[in-house]
């Protein structure tokens, strides 16, 4: 009996646990299951303006659009069609034949602004309820600025994810063929898988790193950034597989669902992501106590004088014990009237 409730007590005390622990202290959950809706709301707009821009540049270019493609439909397996007749809530040939500058544009743009500012803002909100931290505040002008560079980063860093896989497995199957292997070959698709599976997670590292760091505006320091950022990362490439091979699969193969099969796929999709983004935020924070680091050093002596100017209102003063001129602060209750 002791030999158990010794391991019971080193379960507990392992880091995996108490992250856990604080993820569900924190309402991790309930969090996530908000922020999968507004991120659902989020992506649609995003992908609508995108695309009407995104035609300026790459419809002349085969290739480069379906690297494109390719690229947001292993960021969000099912949200975008990546194959004639494949499963997708969106056909990139209709948004690519919508013109550039019109109505719909306008409309789409607006509406990115207004759910994808509301979905970062209130991710923002829920990191930092991990980070047990109250919301962030500020001018709300530059914290809208804030949120807007951060979405134009990712924007940026998919788009370049997506040249930079492209490049990378025109490259290698460059060199094949320098040395006599087709590109058909199982060498060819296994290193054209590691590429692609690199971009991908360098991709979520980065966002990551700028969701932790960037748009909460906790400091961190990098060896614990880095820690969450890449556990995080690894989480969400294998959640990507999973949720390919698995959900959109098994919920598309079911007739009774068919009709909106993809929607409630993605719904399902971002309620996994949004837990591993928070998860990946108390695995920081756990590394940060254990190193008995401070996430805000000014937020927590306010909350020291505050909890001092309360406990005086009761009744109660602070000193240094009566045994030592230094020492540890005591509170002791003083005699009411």
């Amino acid at each position: 009996m002791d030999g158990i409730k010794r391991l019971v007590a080193w379960v507990q005390q392992t880091r995996a646990v108490r992250v856990f622990q604080r993820y569900s202290s924190q309402r991790g959950p309930i969090l996530a299951s908000g922020l999968a809706y507004q991120a659902l709301f989020a992506i649609f707009a995003a992908i609508w303006a995108g695309f009407s821009i995104a035609g300026l540049v790459i419809s002349g270019d085969q290739v480069l659009r379906e690297q494109l493609i390719s690229t947001i439909g292993g960021v969000v397996p099912g949200l975008i069609k990546t194959s004639a007749g494949g499963a997708g809530a969106i056909d990139p040939d209709v948004l690519l034949a919508a013109p550039a500058f019109s109505l719909t544009l306008v409309i789409s743009l607006v509406g990115l602004l207004v759910t994808a500012l509301g979905f970062l803002a209130s991710l923002r909100d829920g990191i930092r309820v991990i980070f047990e931290l109250p919301a962030l505040t500020g001018n709300p002008v530059l914290l809208k600025v804030r949120d807007l560079v951060v979405g134009l980063g990712f924007a940026v860093v998919l788009i370049a994810s997506a040249g930079l896989s492209y490049f990378g497995t025109t490259g290698a199957e460059t060199v094949l063929g320098w040395l006599g292997i087709s590109s058909d070959s199982v060498i060819a698709f296994v290193i054209t898988r590691i590429i692609t599976i690199g971009v991908m997670f360098a991709l979520d590292a980065f966002t990551l790193v700028a969701l932790y760091r960037v748009l909460t505006g906790v400091r961190i320091p990098v060896e614990r950034l880095r820690g969450g950022a890449i556990i995080g990362a690894a989480a969400l490439g294998v959640l990507k597989v999973l949720f390919s091979a698995a959900i959109i699969g098994g919920v598309g193969s079911n007739p009774l669902l068919k009709s909106f099969a993809v929607i409630l796929g993605l719904l399902i999709f971002f309620n996994f992501v949004c837990q591993v983004i928070l998860i990946g935020a108390a695995w920081i924070v756990v590394g940060l106590d254990d190193k008995g680091i401070v996430a805000d050093p000014v937020f927590l002596q306010k909350r020291i004088v505050e909890a001092r100017i309360l406990l005086a209102d009761h009744g109660y003063a602070s000193g240094r014990p009566l045994e030592h001129k230094r020492g540890r602060v005591r509170i002791e209750r003083e005699p009411l009237g």
